[in-house]
Order: structure tokens, then C-alpha cells, then sequence
């Protein structure tokens, strides 16, 4: 067996892919080591979203590159949405690389792995989702990820997904049940459905099937387990889709909703299809119609042009929505995006720096009132994992739970659990009997 040495950076999306692709090698007489020194092949698996990302990428590279002085059999790869963004570029600023493929060529990597013993290749054409009997080598874990659809139609003008992800493009609910079913009987408890916009499910197949439908189909199937989705654009959450979370017994009561701004001058010049009140209106109707229900959020500080009140507006709308975790970020100018040609509008760094901390400041704030709320409640934890000897799990809301006492408790455990204390993070309770 050869052996490959694969490093993920980025997303969901790019781990779920990175489960596909081991899966797949594995019927090629390949086998994952995470000892680098063993690799006969290297794979780095990208993101782009941010400079950061795309630095690490380079750096890794960089490193195989002088093993490969060492040890001229191995091969380097690199796949992902740098890879898809940057192409055959890729080939020319790095000499010893083998093998760029991209987002949506995947499933071409054996073959592909056959011609760079003669030849250098890029792949990164523009393929339709592919099924195959491939097995997937998942990670040990109770969670498993499931992509329903790939690639973005919005073009927000920061976000380079639609240009390395492509158009969306849709699964079909055949076929998504037949893998839900697989990671089940392999004793999986919780599945995770993945799409950049997964409330724009179906929209591209025969008799366009909606999000809500294939909810609805994934919470009949038998066994103890929960559903959960990522991520959601706001103005495409469908009254059915919240009356299939409400009504459900399977599919979890949280929505992650990027809201990016709160400032509408803002949201227009990010081309994102809402303002603040429609956002509002958003969160309170699922509030209205679902329990214990938990609404995350992206935010971006120094989008270019934002000024110091507009960034403030950021901060009071957060405080307002009671919005219970929100992920941040400083902006990053990204390549092709009308966001990354605004040059003359960019904000330093330093300034981004502190507005960033403020925001991150906002947001601990905002998880301990979220997570305060809770004290008191007996809700339901699935175990997921033990450190130091303390089990730890999540409400099906997505809270994270210590479990003070451990006695009869072991992971993949469904229990009901007094929740006693909260901290910025996580919540502290114990097992009821």
C-alpha cells in the first residue's frame, strides 16, 4: 500500500471532501498516514476564502517541496478552492508540484494519479456532482458530514465561493437518503447536511424538490439521531422549512443565519439580498414557531467604505437579535470580487484589528446571555467525547454541555441533563437518573 498525507484546511465542505477523497484511494492501494515522512503521495486541500488560508496553503507546499529534494518519488498535490481559483498558475510558482485539481474533479483523481507519473496535470474544469460506490472514510466521530448541493448563485461582493465552487448544484434526495442510511448503520448519530445555501436545495433538478422536502424524507428515516444543516441565507428560509424543523423529531432546533452587517448601506454594497428589518423579521418568526431554538450568525468587520457608525450598527444589531454565537471575521480582499477591486475603500489594518476585537468582545458577551438562559432547564445531550475524565456532548440546540458527574455515561449516549451553570462557552450540569 502507498501512502498519502493529506492537510485540510478551510470549511465543512472541504473535510467532507477530504473523507471522500481518502475513501476513494483507499480502492487504489493508497492508505492516510499522518506521519509525513511515510507519505509517498502529499495532497493539500484548500481554502480561499481568506489570505490567511491560502498562505498556509503555499507554506505546505513549500515544506513538500523540499522533501521531494530528498525523495524524488513523491508526489505533491493540491486541490480545493485555491487550487480551482488559481489553476494551472499554480503549476508555474511551484516547480515541484504534480497535480492541481479542483472543487468539482474529485472523482477524476485515480486516473489523474496515473498520468502525473509521465506528465504535470491541471484539472479543474467545470464537472457536474458525480455518484459513485466509492466508501468514504469518515473520522471517527459522532457527527458525520452529508453535502446536499455545492457551489453559491448569490455573489456576495466579498466571497470567492461562486467562482471556486461554482453554480449550485443539487444531489438528488435518492441519493442523499441512500448515504444518510449508510452513515447510520455505521453508527453515526448525528448527520450534518452541508451546501453553501442549503434553503436553495432542489432548485436545479426534475421537479425541483425543496429543502423542506428532503428534510421531511431524512426525519422518517428509523433509529435514535439527529439532523442538522449549514448554512442558511436569510431571505431563502421558507415558512415550510420551519414548520418541518417545529414539527420534526429528528431535525435540530438551529438555524445559522450569516447576517455579515448590520447596517444596510452595508448589506447593499455586500450584494446581500436584505436589510435589517427583513433580517429581524427572519429571526423573530422562527423564534415564533420553534423552542429553545438557537440562531447563529456570520459577521465581517471592515468591510471596505464602513465607517466607525456603521460598524456600530454591527454591534447594536448582534445585542438586539439576541443572537445566541456568531462567527467573525476581519475582511479580507479576495481576487475576481467586487469587494477586492474596491482598493481606494479598504480599511487599514490596525483599524480592522480593533474593530475585530470589539465585535469578538460583543460576541462573548452575547454566548454567555445566550447560554445563561438555559440554567435551570433539563435538556437532552448526546455525548460526543470525554477529556480529563469529564464527558462533554450538545443539546440538540447546539449547546455545548459538561457533565459534572460522570457515572454511567459513555459517548454516543442520549441523556437528559440538569443544566446547573454557564460559562462564555459551554454550559455545566449533571446526568438525570
Amino acid at each position: 500500500m502507498k501512502k498519502v498525507f493529506i492537510d485540510t484546511l478551510g470549511c465543512q465542505m472541504n473535510k467532507s471532501d477530504t473523507e471522500r477523497i481518502l475513501g476513494m484511494l483507499s480502492h487504489f492501494d493508497y492508505e492516510e498516514t499522518k506521519k509525513e515522512q511515510e507519505a509517498d503521495l502529499f495532497i493539500v486541500n484548500t481554502c480561499a476564502i481568506r489570505q490567511l488560508s491560502v498562505d498556509k496553503a503555499y507554506s505546505r507546499l513549500g515544506a513538500w517541496g523540499k522533501l521531494k529534494k530528498d525523495k524524488k518519488s513523491i508526489k505533491i498535490a493540491i486541490c480545493g478552492c485555491v487550487a480551482q481559483l488559481e489553476a494551472r498558475e499554480l503549476l508555474k510558482k511551484f516547480p515541484y508540484l504534480d497535480l492541481v485539481f479542483g472543487t468539482r474533479n474529485i472523482f477524476e483523481l485515480p486516473q489523474l494519479l496515473k498520468k502525473i507519473e509521465q506528465e504535470r496535470i491541471c484539472a479543474t474544469n467545470d464537472n457536474p456532482i458525480v455518484e459513485n460506490d466509492y466508501k468514504i472514510n469518515r473520522v471517527e466521530s459522532i457527527n458525520a458530514w452529508l453535502p446536499i448541493m455545492e457551489g453559491c448563485n448569490n455573489f456576495c461582493s466579498y466571497c470567492i465561493v461562486p467562482y471556486t465552487r461554482g453554480r449550485e448544484r443539487s444531489r438528488t434526495i435518492e441519493a442523499i437518503i441512500k448515504e444518510a442510511k449508510t452513515i447510520l448503520n455505521q453508527g453515526f448519530k448525528e448527520i450534518t447536511l452541508l451546501g453553501q445555501n442549503v434553503d436553495s436545495y432542489g432548485k436545479n433538478l426534475n421537479g425541483k424538490p425543496n429543502f423542506a422536502k428532503l428534510l421531511s424524507e431524512l426525519d422518517k428515516l428509523e433509529g435514535n439521531y439527529r439532523i442538522r444543516f449549514t448554512s442558511s441565507y436569510p431571505t431563502d428560509i421558507t415558512d415550510e422549512v420551519i414548520e418541518v424543523v417545529r414539527n420534526s423529531k429528528h431535525i435540530c432546533e438551529c438555524f445559522h443565519i450569516p447576517m455579515q452587517s448590520g447596517n444596510d448601506r452595508i448589506l447593499k454594497e455586500m450584494n446581500r439580498r436584505y436589510n435589517v428589518q427583513q433580517y429581524r423579521e427572519i429571526v423573530e418568526k422562527i423564534r415564533k414557531n420553534i423552542n429553545n431554538v438557537t440562531i447563529t450568525s456570520d459577521f465581517i468587520a471592515g468591510f471596505p467604505g464602513e465607517t466607525e457608525d456603521e460598524f456600530l450598527d454591527t454591534i447594536k444589531a448582534i445585542d438586539e437579535l439576541q443572537l445566541d454565537y456568531s462567527n467573525t471575521a476581519a475582511y479580507s480582499p479576495r481576487p475576481i470580487t467586487k469587494a477586492g477591486k474596491m482598493t481606494d475603500k479598504f480599511i487599514d489594518k490596525e483599524t480592522k484589528k480593533r474593530r475585530l476585537q470589539i465585535l469578538n468582545d460583543k460576541v462573548k458577551e452575547s454566548s454567555l446571555k445566550s447560554n445563561q438562559k438555559y440554567v435551570g432547564s433539563n435538556l437532552e445531550v448526546l455525548i460526543d467525547g470525554v477529556k480529563d475524565g469529564v464527558f462533554q456532548g450538545r443539546t440538540r440546540n447546539n449547546k455545548v454541555v459538561h457533565l459534572t458527574d460522570n457515572n454511567k455515561c459513555k459517548i454516543g449516549d442520549f441523556v437528559e441533563v440538569k443544566l446547573e451553570r454557564a460559562s462564555t462557552w459551554c454550559l455545566f450540569g449533571k446526568k438525570i437518573d
